[in-house]
């Protein structure tokens, strides 16, 4: 787990974490930090345009929020359970509820502001 030992040609993808439906109540829901979910899927453009940004979050919020992307292609199931009908969205978790949201492609500086708050 150590981050220490990157070595240049890592990418901080490393650092983002990967749900499923089956893992979800386990990894997110009694996850002991906030967790912010990114729902996306493979056929959409500002998904993928999101993805830098998130990878880029997920490195400079190691261990303070753990930060994952979720297939809805894949994981129907839980992106039902939480309503997201539009994609991008990102939830945070914390203590297994929703606290905040974003719909949509968002710049990197106003996610910060989103999750500096749950930060500790």
């Amino acid at each position: 787990m150590a981050a220490e030992h990157m070595t240049a040609g890592h990418s901080a993808a490393s650092q983002t974490l990967h749900f499923t439906d089956g893992a979800f109540d386990q990894e997110v829901l009694n996850s002991e930090v906030p967790v912010l979910v990114d729902f996306w899927a493979p056929w959409c453009g500002p998904c993928k345009a999101m993805s830098p940004t998130v990878d880029a979050l997920a490195a400079e919020y190691a261990g303070k929020i753990k930060i994952g992307k979720m297939n809805t292609d894949e994981n129907p199931a839980t992106a039902m359970r939480f309503q997201v009908r539009g994609i991008p969205t990102l939830l945070l978790f914390k203590g297994g509820k929703v606290v905040d949201q974003r719909v949509g492609a968002w710049p990197k500086a106003e996610l910060k502001k989103m999750l500096d708050p749950h930060a500790g």
